[in-house]
C-alpha cells in the first residue's frame, strides 16, 4: 500500500536524478585552492567542483586520510592536480603547517574555502562546555586561523593579473542558520552567526588589498552529517515543509556558487552572504500569514 506508514518510514527519499548535470567552465586556471573538511561531504563537492573549474585543489582533512585520497585521486583522473594534507583547523600550529605545505607544493593559493564544520547537539541546558567549545573551535575558531593564514598569503604575492584580477578569494562556509534561531542546536548557530560578522569584518579590512571575502549559506543539503532528514520519505516529506523549492540540495549545488564566488564574473562581490537553500531563509511558515 502506497500510504503504508511502514512504507514511508523505510522507503528512500528523491535523489534528485533528474537534476542536469552541470558542466564547469574552466575560470579557474592557475588558481590554486585549499578547501577545509574536504574529505566527504560539501567540501569534497567543493574541491571537485573547483578542480573541474581548473583550479589545483588541497584537500584538508582531520580524519579517514582514505577518504581524503579518495578524492585527489578523482581529481586527477579527470586531468586535474591535488594533493590531501591533514591539519585540525582549531589548532594554530596545524593550520601554519598545512599553509606551509600547500605553498610550498603549488607555488601559491588564490583560493580559500573555509568549509571545515561539526555539530555536537543537545538541550541548551544539557549542553557542556566541552561540546560547546568544540563546535566553536572548529566552525569559528578554524576560519579565523584559516582565513587569516589565507589573507598573509594572499597579500605576500599580491595581483598576478594574468590569472585573475583578484589578489586572493576568501569563501566562509556559513549556514542559513546565521540567520534562522536553532533550538537544540545554539553552540552551531552561534558559531555561524560568528562567522557572518567574521567576514563581513575581514572583507571590509581586506577590500583595499583587493581581496575578496565571501559566504555560502547552505539550506538542507544531502549530505552524511544530516542523513536522518532525509533518508526516508517520512523524513523527507517533513524537511520539505521547510524548503518553498520543494526539494533537497545537493552538495554540487554549493560547489556551483563557490566555484562562482572564487571567478572574476564575481569581481564587485564581496562582504555578501550567498544563500544556496531552496528558499528556507523565506521562512514558509509564514506563506499563508503565520
Amino acid at each position: 500500500m502506497p500510504n503504508d506508514p511502514k512504507t514511508l518510514t523505510t522507503a528512500p527519499a528523491p535523489d534528485n536524478a533528474d537534476l542536469p548535470r552541470v558542466t564547469y567552465a574552466k575560470t579557474l586556471v592557475g588558481q590554486p585552492a585549499l578547501v577545509t573538511g574536504a574529505n566527504s561531504g560539501i567540501g569534497k563537492a567543493t574541491a571537485i567542483g573547483l578542480a573541474r573549474a581548473g583550479a589545483d585543489v588541497v584537500i584538508n582533512y582531520v580524519t579517514d586520510p582514505a577518504a581524503a585520497e579518495a578524492v585527489a585521486h578523482e581529481i586527477e583522473g579527470f586531468g586535474g592536480r591535488a594533493i590531501a594534507i591533514q591539519a585540525d583547523v582549531s589548532k594554530e600550529d596545524e593550520v601554519l603547517a598545512m599553509f606551509a605545505q600547500a605553498v610550498s607544493h603549488f607555488g601559491t593559493l588564490h583560493i580559500v574555502v573555509s568549509n571545515a564544520g561539526l555539530q555536537r547537539d543537545s538541550p541548551f541546558e544539557q549542553m557542556t562546555l566541552e561540546q560547546w567549545n568544540t563546535v566553536i573551535g572548529i566552525n569559528l575558531t578554524g576560519q579565523f586561523l584559516c582565513t587569516r593564514e589565507a589573507a598573509r598569503v594572499f597579500r605576500k604575492r599580491g595581483i598576478v593579473s594574468e590569472v585573475s584580477v583578484a589578489c586572493g578569494k576568501i569563501i566562509c562556509m556559513s549556514s542559513v542558520h546565521q540567520e534562522i534561531p536553532w533550538a537544540g542546536h545554539a553552540n552551531y548557530a552561534a558559531s555561524k552567526g560568528g562567522v557572518m560578522l567574521l567576514m563581513k569584518s575581514i572583507a571590509q579590512e581586506l577590500a583595499p588589498h583587493r581581496i575578496r571575502v565571501n559566504s555560502v549559506g547552505p539550506g538542507a543539503i544531502r549530505t552524511p552529517i544530516n542523513t536522518e532528514a532525509w533518508s526516508t520519505l517520512e523524513a523527507y516529506a517533513d524537511l520539505m515543509r521547510l524548503v518553498p523549492y520543494k526539494r533537497i540540495g545537493e552538495p554540487d549545488d554549493i560547489a556551483q556558487a563557490v566555484a562562482w564566488l572564487a571567478s572574476d564574473a564575481a569581481d564587485y562581490v564581496t562582504g555578501a552572504t550567498l544563500f544556496v537553500d531552496g528558499g528556507m531563509t523565506l521562512y514558509p511558515g509564514f506563506a499563508t500569514g503565520g
